[in-house]
């Protein structure tokens, strides 16, 4: 009886080993579902930076890491993306420093009319500036890349080949372009970029001041017909993720968000200086578009003209305990770096 008894418990303890082993093995790691909350249009530069980064991290993670992007505004405005990022209602979220004016005084400094010539530089310089200062208006979430848009240049129905042209010149204009447009004897317009077209061809508007990619991406080139490069001014961006989820990370995904910081800030800088050579291209090809640069006279005076915008930050970071006069030497030094390092 006893042998039996033994059989049968060994045949049912050796059934259960074989049933273990046909059984399948559930995952070592679960997936790990985010949300990036984006602003502008899909087609637009900050978006396929998105997407392409997206791709990145889901293929580094051997898709340990799904992301679900919202470009154009439609999980959070773009005035709402850090906030939202910062409660919750997005996981990590791309936006603009400028769109809130003095909540980001570090990053300010590279928004200034320090004259870059090209979006990766710029976007190298904020990085850069941002590790150095590990500034507080971004103590609240975890910074993910940083990059800027490609400088600011004139986009106009007539052309512009001097200061003088500029004179009563009716420019449509957002941000701080605003106060730079103004110094140098132009008319600020804030209207809707969607508005612009109509304007332009009403005559309301002689033109506006972006970077050029848009004479492709939204065929400005049909309404001005000439541009002008001038350098002007970039606009700064940030992807930053929310706190409690970056902390709850495994640290190998940490590794790889870590690991493509400034790969993706020189990834972006590259592709939308390329986009602007490109969308140049395109509009002469398709518009006979022209573009004309300043006198070098011209040039010195725009820097003589703009200073003291940065004399004004320099006092006014200085007075909210920053070393003002330092982040903007850090600026220029980083910039001749990186423009010798790019040429």
């Amino acid at each position: 009886m006893k042998i039996r008894t033994g059989i049968i418990l060994t045949s049912f303890v050796f059934a259960l080993l074989l049933t273990g082993i046909c059984m399948p093995v559930p995952a070592s790691a679960e997936t790990i579902k985010l949300t990036y909350a984006n602003f502008p249009p899909a087609s637009t530069f900050p978006c396929i930076q998105m997407e392409r980064w997206t791709k990145e991290v889901e293929k580094r993670t051997n898709g340990e890491v799904k992301l679900q992007t919202f470009p154009g505004g439609t999980l959070l405005a773009a005035k709402n993306i850090f906030d939202g990022v910062i409660t919750g209602s997005a996981d990590i979220g791309n936006f603009a420093m400028s769109y809130q004016p003095g909540r980001f005084p570090v990053s300010e400094a590279v928004d200034l009319p320090v004259g870059f010539k090209s979006s990766k530089v710029a976007s190298l310089v904020l990085y850069d500036l941002i590790e150095k200062y590990k500034p507080k208006e971004f103590e609240k979430v975890k910074i993910l890349t940083l990059f800027t848009c490609p400088p600011a240049d004139f986009m106009t129905s007539r052309p512009v080949k001097s200061l003088k042209d500029l004179k009563g010149m009716e420019l449509r204009v957002s941000g701080t372009g605003a106060e730079i447009i103004k110094a140098l004897g132009a008319i600020p317009v804030a209207m809707p970029q969607s508005e612009t077209p109509e304007a332009i061809q009403k005559g309301v508007v002689k033109g506006m001041v972006s970077s050029m990619e848009i004479l492709k991406d939204f065929n400005f080139a049909a309404y001005c017909p000439y541009a002008t490069e001038a350098n002007l001014f970039v606009v700064s961006f940030a992807v930053v993720m929310n706190m409690d989820k970056w902390n709850a990370l495994p640290p190998g995904v940490k590794k790889v968000l870590d690991d493509l910081r400034v790969e993706q800030a020189v990834w972006t800088g590259d592709y939308v200086d390329n986009h602007v050579k490109e969308a140049l291209t395109w509009s002469k090809e398709k518009y006979n578009h022209q573009v004309a640069s300043l006198p070098a006279e011209d040039k010195a005076e725009i820097a003589k003209l703009l200073n003291p915008m940065i004399q004004d930050y320099i006092k006014k970071v200085t007075a909210q305990g920053l070393p003002g006069e330092q982040i903007i030497k850090d600026v220029n030094s980083l910039k001749a770096k990186y423009e010798k390092e790019y040429k």
